[in-house]
């Protein structure tokens, strides 16, 4: 028989406050990684280490299951869920049409464009 491992009730919180804000698949925000990251040099043998912070901590966590967590994964998505918060919340008169503030969102693993 499995037993499974309790976690501290912040972390199951903030486990799901995490994959609520970071709505973009880990696939999906790798690419964008890779993209954003690429910039004019070209990548080594391992294109993920050249990935931009916080994005690259961001898409280790997602590719983690909760029982797997370091105390530095629980600082990462804590980090994450205040910033992408911290961002929706200053919403630019121009909103999704404002790129910088879109792909500072998308940095961190949120598109706006998916509703919730």
């Amino acid at each position: 028989m499995v037993r499974e491992q309790r976690l501290d009730p912040d972390v199951e919180t903030l486990w799901e406050d995490f994959h609520a804000e970071v709505n973009v698949p880990s696939e999906q925000l790798r690419q964008w990684l890779l993209t954003r990251g690429s910039g004019e040099e070209a990548f080594g043998p391992n294109p993920d280490l050249n990935l931009p912070e916080p994005g690259r901590q961001i898409l280790a966590v997602l590719r983690k299951r909760k029982v797997d967590l370091t105390p530095e994964d629980i600082e990462v998505m804590a980090e994450a869920v205040d910033r992408i918060r911290t961002l929706t919340a200053a919403r630019p008169d121009r909103g999704n049409a404002d790129d910088e503030w879109r792909h500072a969102l998308l940095d961190l693993g949120h598109d706006v464009l998916v509703e919730r």
